[in-house]
């Protein structure tokens, strides 16, 4: 069998922050069970049986929220046991979690280091930044937490990278947002343009990304890269790192980059199984890990729609001088959508113009890459 990686949410949609813009606080509103509670061990046990039955070579198991740390460290703990006991094929396993830094204390940090976690920590650069839009229940900032969960990463050596969604407070500084990060010498970032609500007219939010904004920010963030990299400071922008592959005539590591839509397996708290993370909507709803096999799921009617949701995109820009790079972006961008996508990428203008502006200067990246 293939490799496969399951996005799992121990904590559903539960979370200890009240970020303005989460958008999986949107997606879980617009569900008929917004939150599924936390996952009881019995699914967990299943969800990692089934998934070293199905993938016998290369397996990913990533944990997501919501908080996914609200689960408790037991929780994981018993994950590795799990892994373990089935692991029968010898499959090679990797392991990852993404966290907003509020639970993490010396407990937390030597557990990822030891069994060699990834971790994606949320951090939307300084603190006058961060606090307008990453807030508690009691609307107080987080950045102060955040921070420490950094440097308990650090003193313990986890492997992390930092996850910055882009806000238009964000792209309006993106200057001091990148400055922000290299004085703190994080070196491994992933820059997501913030979503509106589903249905909602976007950009009328405050945090709101607009194509224009956006444009702004992608220009000034490469040529801050760009200035970094001549002077021999390499540092990882998801983003950049996928288009730089592509140059090279790798394939693209992020899926919104592919040019279409795969059916992927994203797992809620009660076993529900989803083909996307921005799709954790009953419509959607592929089968369930406690009743169902993966290859069942995967490959049955539901992933199938939803995938061919996604064929048009191709269509629609193969005419586009940018299409091999930019591959038309994420379909989440081409809401609202009913049987098929119609129109453009609501950022469509912005890499455009992107694209133009920075191309030339990719191309001899990665021809430095080749000599």
């Amino acid at each position: 069998m293939p490799p496969i990686y399951v996005l799992i949410k121990p904590a559903s949609s539960a979370c200890n922050l009240r970020c303005k813009y989460c958008f999986y606080h949107d997606v879980a509103g617009n569900r008929a069970t917004p939150n599924q509670g936390m996952m009881s061990d019995a699914t967990l046990e299943t969800l990692v049986q089934k998934t070293l039955e199905y993938g016998d070579q290369a397996v990913g198991f990533a944990f997501q929220g919501g908080e996914p740390t609200l689960a408790g460290l037991d929780f994981y703990r018993k994950l590795l046991a799990y892994q373990k006991q089935y692991n029968r094929n010898h499959a090679r396993i990797s392991n990852a979690l993404q966290t907003n830094g509020m639970c993490i204390d010396e407990s937390w940090a030597e557990f990822l280091a030891e069994h060699r976690f990834l971790v994606g920590l949320s951090l939307d650069g300084p603190k006058d930044i961060h606090d307008l839009n990453r807030t508690d229940a009691r609307g107080g900032g987080s950045h102060r937490r955040v921070e420490q969960a950094a440097a308990w990463f650090d003193q313990y050596g986890v492997e992390y990278n930092i996850l910055c969604v882009v806000t238009k407070p964000v792209a309006r500084h993106v200057e001091k947002v990148y400055h922000y990060y290299a004085k703190k010498g994080f070196r491994y970032l992933q820059f997501i343009p913030c979503l509106d609500g589903l249905g909602e007219t976007p950009g009328q939010n405050p945090y709101s990304l607009t194509p224009e904004l956006y444009e702004s920010f992608l220009k000034k963030l490469f040529d801050l890269w760009y200035w970094d990299f001549r002077n021999g400071n390499r540092v990882s922008i998801r983003m950049f790192d996928n288009i730089l592959h592509l140059l090279l005539g790798y394939p693209p590591e992020s899926c919104d980059m592919k040019g279409y839509c795969s059916a992927n397996t994203v797992v809620e708290a009660d076993g529900a199984v989803y083909p996307c993370d921005f799709y954790v909507l009953d419509r959607w709803k592929m089968g369930d890990i406690r009743e169902d096999s993966l290859q069942a799921m995967l490959q049955g009617e539901t992933a199938r729609a939803f995938v061919e949701v996604s064929r048009d995109i191709a269509g629609q820009c193969q005419g586009c001088e940018v299409f091999a790079l930019c591959r038309g972006g994420c379909r989440r961008h081409y809401e609202p959508i009913a049987d098929r996508i119609e129109g453009q990428n609501y950022f469509c203008p912005a890499y455009r113009r992107f694209y133009d502006y920075a191309l030339p200067r990719f191309r001899e990246i990665a021809r430095s890459y080749g000599s």
